[in-house]
C-alpha cells in the first residue's frame, strides 16, 4: 500500500494533537470493524446573528487507529480552522483525501470518520447553545454507540 508524501507527513507530525480544556464541542466518532476511533475539540468563535457563520478558532484531536487515520484527523483539523461552522459541515471525505493527495481504496472510511467526527463536534456545539434546529440537519457519525 503506498502512501503520499503528504500522508506520510501528517501521520509522522500531526498537528493539532491533544484536548481542549472545556471545549466548546466535542464529536466522536469510529468504526468498530477496522477499530480507528477519531475524538475532536473545538473552540468556537460564535456569530449570535447566525450560529452558521461561526468559525472555528481552535481544534485539537484525539486519534487511536492506523496512520491513515492519524494523517486524515490532522489534515482534517488543518482544514477547518477558520472555516465556519456551515463550511465544515458541507466537507466531505474527498475534501480529506484530496487534500492529502490521495489514499488507498481500503482506507478511505478514515477519512470518512474524520469529517463526521468533526462534524458530531459541531452538533454538540449547537446542541449546548440550545439550537438543536441546526444541530438536527447535520448528518455526524452514524455509529453513536462508541
Amino acid at each position: 500500500m503506498q502512501y503520499s508524501e503528504k500522508v506520510m507527513d501528517h501521520f509522522m507530525n500531526p498537528r493539532n494533537v491533544g484536548e481542549i480544556e472545556n471545549a466548546d464541542g466535542i464529536g466522536t466518532c469510529g468504526n468498530p470493524v477496522c477499530g480507528d476511533l477519531m475524538t475532536f475539540y473545538l473552540r468556537i468563535e460564535p456569530r449570535i446573528e447566525d450560529p452558521n457563520k461561526a468559525c472555528i478558532s481552535e481544534i485539537r484531536f484525539k486519534t487511536f487507529g492506523c496512520g491513515a487515520a492519524i494523517a486524515v484527523a490532522s489534515m482534517a483539523s488543518e482544514m477547518v480552522k477558520g472555516k465556519t461552522l456551515s463550511e465544515v459541515t458541507a466537507m466531505s471525505r474527498d475534501d480529506v483525501a484530496n487534500e492529502l493527495d490521495g489514499l488507498p481504496p481500503i482506507k478511505m472510511h478514515c477519512s470518512n470518520i474524520g469529517v463526521q467526527a468533526i462534524q458530531e463536534a459541531v452538533k454538540d456545539y449547537l446542541k449546548k447553545i440550545g439550537r438543536d434546529d441546526l444541530a438536527g440537519k447535520i448528518k455526524g457519525c452514524p455509529d453513536k454507540k462508541h
